[in-house]
């Protein structure tokens, strides 16, 4: 009796901790994120025949960001709005382990952004510095872009 009043207890305690979980939202149903005022701040002009259009047609390259592992710069290419491709211009590339997780993350990076057709993404587990910089210099360009 004793141990079917300790299981139903500790049953009841784990459903309770579950509940109170929030769920994972995608980036679409989440909303935007907060920016720094660093991602508001673009530092490179668009470049593309309709740079500044109102519709975001273009390639806008976003700012470098400064990561504890190197810099991370990207460059959207938009077409009426929609991303149809991320360039990595500058990635971490200081030691062979830098390399190795650079080229692990930034693909994924860039299939999810275009994807969720933003820079609202999830990091690269293990790469976190690496997505905090392509997050940030994507939203960059895509600042540009919408301009």
């Amino acid at each position: 009796m004793r141990r079917a009043a300790l299981a139903t207890t500790g049953i009841s305690a784990l459903v309770v901790a579950l509940l109170a979980l929030k769920p994972h939202q995608s980036p679409a149903l989440a909303g935007p994120a907060p920016r720094s005022p660093a991602e508001s701040s673009p530092s490179h002009a668009p470049t593309g025949s309709a740079s500044g259009s109102p519709t975001g047609t273009g390639t806008f390259t976003g700012a470098p960001v400064d990561t504890r592992y190197g810099t991370v710069q990207v460059a959207a290419t938009l077409s009426k709005g929609k991303i149809t491709a991320v360039k990595v211009l500058r990635a971490p590339d200081r030691s062979g382990r830098d390399q190795e997780i650079a080229a692990y993350a930034l693909p994924r990076l860039t299939q999810e952004a275009i994807g969720a057709q933003s820079a609202h993404i999830d990091a690269v587990s293990g790469a976190s510095y690496t997505s905090q910089g392509y997050i940030q210099s994507l939203q960059s360009a895509l600042d540009q872009a919408h301009a």
